[in-house]
């Protein structure tokens, strides 16, 4: 009988965390080491259902293009596999009821094609996807107490239980309560500086069964307020099981209590667009509703520290967690796993060097949807936090490209493809382009004066 070798700890990699960043990592990370190790402080559902780690399991996810696009590429045929299991296909700028500065924006084609489903659907396909693997392990119900390492090497992972578990690579997905200054600290490395603008934004979610003919001519409503006089926000889309998921929010407190029976339909009605309150009174509930509440933004800059340890990376809501109205942590972490392999070849084993140039390459990601989530909050003047230089300018000009692209399909087009990481913003900034928005801004029905306030309910 042959006798199995354990892989020595030098082709081990260990994820922290078994979300949707952990999961892309560990992806990455099994075409690259000879065993792949990933820890979850969960007992991960055999189904798609909620789990407690993923505070945002019962509510809206939306995948960016990008991110859409970078999952396709990690995972051959994902797209395929969520369809079959019940997920959505919509184009936005045709098939989604879009409302935002006083008008439901005209149809028009954005050449984007996107996914509607839960979260936790998208978590059962990427995991069982990762589970498949031959050099991958889940421990599950175990959580990562520290790093084992010395002279600037992390050498292993030490677990609650204080079993020290011995790898070349730690990639730490442990999302927004990542101990990794802590960490760093016990290394004797500094920890990032962080960056925070405090949105106090909340939302509550309830599922509706869904029929073929509750929503003539559409496929999915998002209703975005025009600050700073509004602040109140919709959306429903279709998920698997024909269901909708319906979710109602707002910035800085603004948003239902999940335990009031009544203002779930209140907080709809009081919508500038009628579309989602008309859903929930044709609609038959099928769950309670529940409630998640998000402080601020917060970015680690890891990019600026001045020294690295060898063999750990941060990734995924570690690095950065997003206002989750504007739908960009996944897509972020799975453009960041991509990055990870990229850096692996490039430089050949976890060095110190390869951490600098990783944190990098995050940073470049996360440039443009860190403008449009912490900027975008700053239009409205209880945000708290350091305002970056020329956001009110900024804010304005983005009022106008939206504007404009109410009244023009090619800026729309531009404008969504922005927004969904497919091109670089500086498009937008082209001297003709600004001219052209800045004349097209005026012809947009919102542009005849500031968009009505929400309506009381």
């Amino acid at each position: 009988m042959t006798e199995i070798v354990p892989p020595v700890p030098a082709s081990t990699a260990v994820v922290i965390g078994a979300g949707i960043a952990g999961l892309c990592a560990a992806r990455v990370l099994a075409d690259r080491y000879a065993r792949v190790v990933v820890l979850d402080r969960d007992h991960l559902p055999p189904d798609a259902s909620p789990r407690r780690g993923v505070p945002q399991g019962n509510h809206g996810a939306v995948l960016l293009a990008a991110g859409q696009r970078a999952l396709g590429e990690l995972f051959d045929g994902l797209v395929d596999e969520l369809v079959a299991a019940g997920a959505t296909p919509f184009e936005p700028g045709t098939q989604m009821i879009f409302y935002r500065y006083g008008s439901v924006w005209p149809k028009s084609p954005t050449g984007i094609d996107l996914l509607s489903f839960s979260r936790p659907l998208l978590e059962h396909a990427v995991r069982g996807r990762v589970a498949a693997l031959p050099n991958v392990e889940f421990r599950a119900g175990v959580a990562a107490a520290g790093l084992a390492g010395a002279d600037g090497v992390v050498s292993g992972v030490v677990l609650d239980d204080g079993e020290t578990l011995p790898c070349a690579l730690v990639v730490d997905c442990s999302g927004r309560g990542s101990r990794s200054d802590r960490w760093l600290a016990e290394l004797g490395f500094a920890a990032p500086a962080v960056t925070e603008v405090k949105v106090g934004v909340g939302y509550t979610t309830r599922l509706f069964r869904r029929g073929p003919a509750d929503l003539p001519d559409a496929t999915a409503v998002f209703v975005l307020p025009a600050p700073p006089h509004e602040t109140r926000v919709g959306l429903a889309l279709p998920i698997e099981d024909d269901r909708w998921l319906i979710s109602l929010g707002g910035w800085h407190g603004d948003f239902p209590a999940a335990g009031d029976p009544h203002a779930f339909g209140a907080h709809a009605r009081s919508l500038p667009h009628p579309g989602i309150a008309d859903l929930i009174e044709r609609c038959a509930p099928v769950t309670e509703a529940v409630s998640f509440t998000f402080p601020s933004n917060r970015r680690r800059h890891f990019e600026d520290l001045p020294a690295h340890p060898a063999g750990y990376l941060a990734l995924g809501d570690a690095v950065c967690s997003f206002n989750p109205i504007y739908g960009q942590g996944m897509t972020c972490a799975a453009l960041e796993s991509q990055a990870l392999g990229r850096q692996l070849d490039a430089h050949g084993a976890p060095t110190a060097a390869l951490a600098a140039d990783f944190y990098q390459e995050t940073a470049h990601i996360l440039a443009t949807p860190w403008g449009f989530a912490a900027g975008g909050d700053f239009a409205y003047p209880q945000t708290q936090g350091e305002r970056p230089r020329g956001i009110a300018l900024r804010n304005r000009y983005s009022r106008r490209i939206q504007l404009a692209a109410q009244a023009d399909p090619e800026i729309r087009r531009i404008f969504t493809a922005v927004q969904h990481l497919l091109i670089p913003p500086g498009i937008l900034r082209k001297p003709a382009m600004v001219l052209r928005i800045l004349r097209l801004s005026r012809q947009a029905p919102g542009a005849k004066g500031r968009a009505p306030s929400q309506r009381s309910a």
